[in-house]
């Protein structure tokens, strides 16, 4: 994520140190984006995550709330400026700074999309996968991103208690899920997930709960996957029929089912006969790693 110019009612500056102070305690991607803007970080007390709304903490003896549209309907506080419209419809995520109860400014904040994002999904779509997006970020920002990189379909605005739900949602269409996710919120979803994929650079929790784990944050790297285990399973199909067929030729001549016409193996041939079918299997299997 990046952050632009912050704009409030007075003291921009200030207002995006306290910001960043409390979200230099978070993981998340946002955090991360508003902490890279600011040179200067105070330290931060009583720190509290607000899940799927933002987090909060005291600097300087001030509460300060970092915190999503979402949090400021539920609060019913609302903001009259045409400039956050504007930023909105830009595709851009706006999370607002309340200091002391009172709403000070806001930050937008743009994605970042990887170059091979885009090149992942179009892969991913070759090979004949629905790929869908879940977001906490708006609508707006859900759009645009899923347009930019090629998504079938997105699901924005999902609260991290819901994404587990979600997942359950698209099963129940009769379709097996893989789900990549990195945080911490996203461990009932990964869970959920008829496989779960982890970033390795990702929290313990995501870690732990996920049943494949990626070494670097690289969206090529699940093409990958799905690629070496389609593979696998092909090579699976091949030696299974291999050895089948092999073995049902190999075993009846072994034990002289052809002795009336004048063919009889001797022990050591029929043990020679008998290995060459796991050999010829390894060997099979042996491929893989150099394709």
């Amino acid at each position: 994520m990046r952050a632009y110019t912050p704009f409030s009612c007075g003291g921009f500056t200030c207002y995006l140190k306290y910001a960043a102070s409390v979200e230099a305690n978070s993981e998340h991607p946002i955090a991360k984006g508003i902490v890279s803007s600011s040179k200067e970080i105070f330290k931060v007390e009583e720190f509290r995550s607000i899940p799927g709304k933002g987090a909060e903490g005291k600097v300087d003896g001030k509460e300060v709330k970092v915190v999503s549209p979402g949090y400021l309907r539920e609060n019913n506080i609302t903001v009259d400026d045409e400039r956050i419209d504007e930023l909105s419809s830009q595709g851009k995520t706006v999370v607002f700074v309340i200091i002391d109860g009172e709403l000070k400014g806001a930050i937008a904040l743009a994605d970042i999309i990887r170059p091979e994002s885009k090149k992942a999904i179009s892969m991913l779509k070759k090979m004949g996968i629905h790929c869908m997006m879940l977001t906490g970020d708006n609508k707006q920002v859900a759009k645009w991103v899923a347009e930019e990189i090629g998504l079938d379909e997105y699901f924005a605005e999902v609260l991290p208690h819901e994404k587990a739900d979600k997942i359950k949602e698209v099963q129940s269409r009769g379709l097996i899920v893989a789900m990549t996710g990195d945080g911490v919120n996203d461990a009932p979803a990964l869970a959920q997930a008829d496989i779960g994929i982890a970033i390795g650079a990702g929290t313990d929790v995501a870690v732990e709960t996920a049943d494949i784990i990626l070494v670097r944050s690289n969206p090529m790297d699940a093409v990958a996957i799905i690629g070496l285990a389609r593979a696998t399973y092909k090579k699976m199909i091949q030696n299974l029929a291999w050895a089948t067929g092999y073995n049902a030729f190999a075993i009846p001549l072994a034990a002289g089912v052809l002795y009336n016409h004048g063919i009889l193996l001797s022990p050591a041939i029929g043990a020679i006969l008998m290995s060459l079918s796991t050999v010829i299997v390894a060997i099979n299997a042996k491929f893989l790693g150099t394709k």
